[in-house]
């Protein structure tokens, strides 16, 4: 499913003239550790306080990583699900995400299993039913945001990006 909206959304940046992710685009929202009050995330206009701005203003560590993601998006962001947002998220605000990002956060610094939350919490219902394993590089045909926060955790760290589909909590497998 997460491929399938991706390509949808490879498809409405080139018949919108560049309405999508370009590799020009400043990321809206990438992270993998949560901003705390008064971070820098936390005062720039736009950007989550929940995205890994810390892990985003590093460079990139690797040119490849296997990476799996939870998803968790909000009734604002259905138009990028072509009529397919799950239940979840339609009942939902962004302040409402933001606070499911966290608690998920917190169930995995807590030594919750991530593909155990992610078949029960993520909102991409592929990825989360098969425990696909994303191979992310600089030209992966993924959202930019998930592919610069993807290669920049290291092996087994956690992030949170945000996209035109919601917010990605990413771990890096290797």
């Amino acid at each position: 499913m997460m491929r399938t909206m991706i390509a949808w959304a490879l498809i409405a940046a080139a018949g919108c003239g560049g309405g999508g992710s370009s590799p020009g685009k400043t990321a809206t929202a990438p992270a993998a550790s949560a901003a705390k009050p008064g971070d820098a995330a936390a005062a720039e206009p736009g950007v989550s306080p929940v995205v890994s701005s810390d892990i985003l203003a590093r460079e990139p560590v690797a040119n490849t990583a296997m990476v799996k993601h939870i998803l968790i998006s909000w009734s604002d962001l259905g138009d990028s699900f072509g009529g397919r947002l799950d239940p979840r998220a339609a009942k939902r605000s962004k302040a409402d995400a933001e606070n499911e990002v966290r608690a998920i956060l917190k169930l995995l610094k807590d030594g919750a299993d991530f593909d155990t939350v992610m078949k029960e919490r993520s909102e991409d219902q592929g990825s989360a039913a098969s425990g696909h394993e994303f191979k992310v590089t600089p030209d992966a045909q993924l959202v930019i945001e998930f592919r610069q926060l993807s290669l920049r955790l290291n092996v087994g760290e956690v992030g949170v990006v945000q996209s035109d589909f919601g917010f990605h909590i990413i771990k890096r497998f290797s």
